[in-house]
Parts: C-alpha cells; sequence; structure tokens
C-alpha cells in the first residue's frame, strides 16, 4: 500500500507529470531518464510523447523501450548511449529504424564511458580520465573519444567530455515535497544525472513526511536542492519495475518486439496506451487486474538500522552546557 502525504501547507515543489513536463521540458532539450533496468520513468516519457515535445538529444546509458516509444513518436532528434537493446530480448527496433535510415544522429559509449561523462557533468570538470579499454572501435567511430598524458605517470589515458543534460528524470520509491528521495534496490546513475542536470523532474512511488527521509538519511541518494518538481507517479516505471512496489513486466519486454518490429502496429499501440490515456492512472487500470496480480510482490522486509540518538534528557543536557 502506497502513502500520499500532500497538504496546502507542506505543498513544496509538488506538481502534476503533466505541469513538470510543460514547464521543464523544452524542444531541443537533451533529456536523460535516468535508471539502469530499474525505476525507469515510462510515465514521463509517454507524457513528452502526449504534449508533442520535438527536436531532443534523448541520453541514456541503456535506451530500454522508452526511447524506442519517444523516437517512433517523432520527439528525437539525436540519441546518445552506451547499449541499445530491448534487454534479454533483442534490438530495439523503432530507434534502429531510424538510425540506419538516417533520421536521426548517434553517439555510442560504453557504459563506463557515458557514466563517467555524467560524473564529470555532476563534478563541473570539464571532463574525467578514464583508463583505455578493449572497446578499440569506440574511439573510431566517436570522435569524442579523446587520449592525453598522465602528468604523474606520462602514460595514455582516454578522456570524455561532461555531459550535463538540460533535464533529467528520475523516478524513486519515496521523496517528501521538497524532492528529497529514497531509493534502493539496483541503484543505477539517478544521483550522477541529477547533479548534472540544469532542471530536475522527480516521479516518486510515495510522497511520505520529511520525518520519513531524515529517518533514514543514508538512503537519500536525491537531496531536493537540485530537484525543480516533485510528482506523485504511482507504477510510473512499469514495464520495468520499482523494488518492493512491482515487479519487473517481462510479458511486456517479450511482446515489444513484436510490436516495434512492424512501424504501422508501434503507431497503433502509441495510440491505444498513450495518446488515448490521460494519464499513469489511466494507464494502469488499462493494464487490468490480471497484470497487477501478476506483478504483485510479497513483502521482504530489511533489517532495521539503529542510528541511534541522545534521549531528551541528555539532550536537554547538552542545550544547557
Amino acid at each position: 500500500m502506497t502513502r500520499t502525504f500532500q497538504t496546502a501547507h507542506h505543498a513544496g515543489k509538488l506538481t502534476t507529470l503533466a505541469q513538470a513536463v510543460r514547464r521543464l521540458v523544452h524542444d531541443g532539450d537533451t533529456l536523460y531518464a535516468a535508471g539502469f533496468t530499474h525505476l525507469i520513468p515510462f510515465a514521463a516519457g509517454h507524457e513528452i510523447i502526449r504534449q508533442g515535445r520535438r527536436d531532443l538529444t534523448l541520453a541514456r546509458a541503456t535506451p530500454d523501450l522508452i526511447y524506442d516509444q519517444l523516437i517512433a513518436a517523432g520527439c528525437a532528434r539525436k540519441v546518445i548511449f552506451s547499449y541499445a537493446g530491448n534487454p534479454g530480448v533483442g534490438s530495439l527496433h523503432a530507434l534502429r529504424r531510424a538510425i540506419e535510415a538516417g533520421h536521426i544522429e548517434w553517439e555510442e559509449y560504453s557504459h563506463f564511458g557515458l557514466i563517467t561523462r555524467l560524473a564529470a557533468g555532476a563534478a563541473g570538470l570539464p571532463f574525467l580520465p578514464m583508463n583505455p579499454t578493449g572497446a578499440d572501435d569506440l574511439p573510431r567511430a566517436n570522435p569524442h573519444y579523446r587520449s592525453v598524458t598522465d602528468p604523474y605517470s606520462g602514460r595514455q589515458v582516454t578522456v570524455l567530455p561532461a555531459l550535463k543534460p538540460d533535464v533529467a528524470i528520475l523516478h524513486v520509491q519515496r521523496a517528501d515535497p521538497q524532492g528529497n528521495a529514497h531509493l534502493w534496490g539496483i541503484v543505477g546513475e539517478q544521483k550522477e544525472a541529477a547533479f548534472a542536470a540544469e532542471r530536475v523532474i522527480l516521479t516518486a512511488e510515495e510522497i511520505v513526511p520529511p520525518e520519513v527521509i531524515r529517518s533514514d538519511p543514508n538512503r537519500t541518494l536525491i537531496p531536493g536542492l537540485v530537484v525543480d518538481a516533485v510528482c506523485h507517479v504511482p507504477h510510473c516505471a512499469h514495464p520495468s519495475y520499482a523494488q518492493g512496489y512491482y515487479d519487473r513486466d517481462n510479458d511486456f519486454y517479450l511482446g515489444w518486439d513484436a510490436i516495434s518490429r512492424d512501424p504501422k502496429g508501434l503507431a497503433a499501440w502509441l495510440e491505444e496506451w498513450v495518446f488515448d490515456v490521460c494519464d499513469r492512472q489511466a494507464y494502469w487500470e488499462k493494464l487490468g487486474p490480471q497484470v497487477h496480480a501478476r506483478l504483485a510482490l510479497a513483502p521482504a522486509w530489511s533489517e532495521p538500522v539503529n542510528y541511534g540518538r541522545c534521549s531528551a534528557a541528555a539532550e536537554d543536557r547538552e542545550a544547557r552546557s
């Protein structure tokens, strides 16, 4: 069961996803939709499609189905990625058709290379060095791969330019109204994307009181100071998953292969599942109770962590001393 904490007094940065996309995602932006197999913000991708954004540069370590859908909807002019595929299934056919036809530009990196670019952007640096990798074809295909001399050892190191998206979209398990957010399970590049981006939209399974976030500070990977908008969007990540909330929809990923092979079938899917539904709640209801039951999870709680604090009397003594 999810909780919602939303009052006029505690509104903070809370807004609807539609309002956040309208205000913060612009035509021509470089967009980074974060999440490595887990917590992928599909609902935000669908809202961008519904609002008809165009000429986006889509950056992401693994484009996954979210960018296949955005490309099929005509939202993209370029894709920046480090692996492009339907995970465990095969190609992203809309992306592949667009690249092979020359309809969109593309840049390819190793996973470590793309995350290093984000880390440099997050740190406010022009680039970060890496050890040369065995992926020798990438430097030949991508002119952004450069080599410099390490001033300490004299050996060659690889460098890549910082990646600073115009807007990053992150999905988390829970956040307070100011955007301080907890996430757990497979943690991808969410933190790096949040700090590298000019603007950040945060979607959350739950909106909780600030004291819930403060109760476990080590789990607060995204601080509210870098967040521009907070949106309560349960089931945002389907068909990917949110650890502790719902499972990955493997049947959807398998079925997408056939859908995305056929441009007409893909267009029909977008019409039915994106344009003809008003928001994520309508999408989730349309999936139906059988899918809900298939993706439901049994609880598997971690052990509590004791952060310890002084008793009230000890605190009072400390305050008087």
